[in-house]
């Protein structure tokens, strides 16, 4: 008797288990709905691991889920809309460590963009341990449209982490890439226009601190910003 029960418990353990590695298993097949209307089988099938180890390691699932839905509207092919959300997840998780475990979806995707334009990722990290209760949403963005606009990438990251150190706002930085955007637009270039526009807002203490891309930058060279004189 005592084995018999012993088997069914046995085989209630084993049932159990299988359900459970099944349901584990469960968002590979159940993908996103809009995805099962917009890609063919093989598309689905290369991103599925992708969003699974998105969804398991904390990352936002969303943003790749929209980068293959564009992909899906530019007509590519599976093995390129499988590239482009899998080098966007790892840009996810590059920006999570330099951002920190308890960045914000938003500031990850910003994050991701800014790594993407060419933003170190120490610049990052860097500008979160000078606002580390800030949301970086803004600052990032702004960087990265910067850099959109034929601003190297080394002088936007440093002219907003310098701007940001300073006490500038996040609606004074939007302000800041409009201007710079009309000024470019009427034919000033690019560093010039944002060196001009920054040390308006900032005056005299910018100017100060933001040496390197006037003396000319290394490509790579870390990007340092001195710190808020006492």
């Amino acid at each position: 008797m005592n084995s018999i029960l012993m088997g069914r418990t046995a085989r209630r353990c084993m049932c159990s288990t299988v359900l459970t590695l099944a349901a584990l298993a469960r968002p590979a097949a159940a993908q996103d709905a809009r995805l099962e209307a917009r890609l063919d089988a093989r598309t689905r099938e290369l991103l599925a691991p992708v969003l699974d180890s998105a969804r398991i390691a904390g990352l936002p699932v969303e943003p790749l889920v929209q980068k293959a839905l564009e992909g899906a509207s530019k007509r590519a092919d599976a093995a390129r809309i499988a590239l482009v959300v899998r080098r966007l997840a790892v840009q996810l998780g590059e920006a999570r460590v330099a951002l920190g475990a308890s960045a914000s979806a938003p500031e990850l995707v910003a994050g991701a963009s800014a790594l993407q334009a060419g933003v170190r990722a120490d610049v990052l990290a860097g500008l979160r341990a000078e606002r580390s209760r800030a949301e970086l949403t803004v600052p990032l963005g702004v960087m990265t449209e910067l850099i959109a606009r034929g601003v190297p990438a080394d002088t936007a990251a440093l002219a907003v982490a310098v701007l940001a150190e300073e006490g500038v706002t996040d609606a004074q930085l939007v302000a800041l890439r409009r201007d710079v955007e009309r000024d470019i637009g009427i034919g000033a270039p690019p560093t010039g226009a944002l060196l001009a526009r920054s040390e308006g807002l900032a005056g005299a203490s910018f100017s100060d601190r933001f040496a390197g891309p006037r003396q000319g930058t290394t490509p790579g060279a870390p990007i340092s910003t001195p710190r808020r004189r006492p």
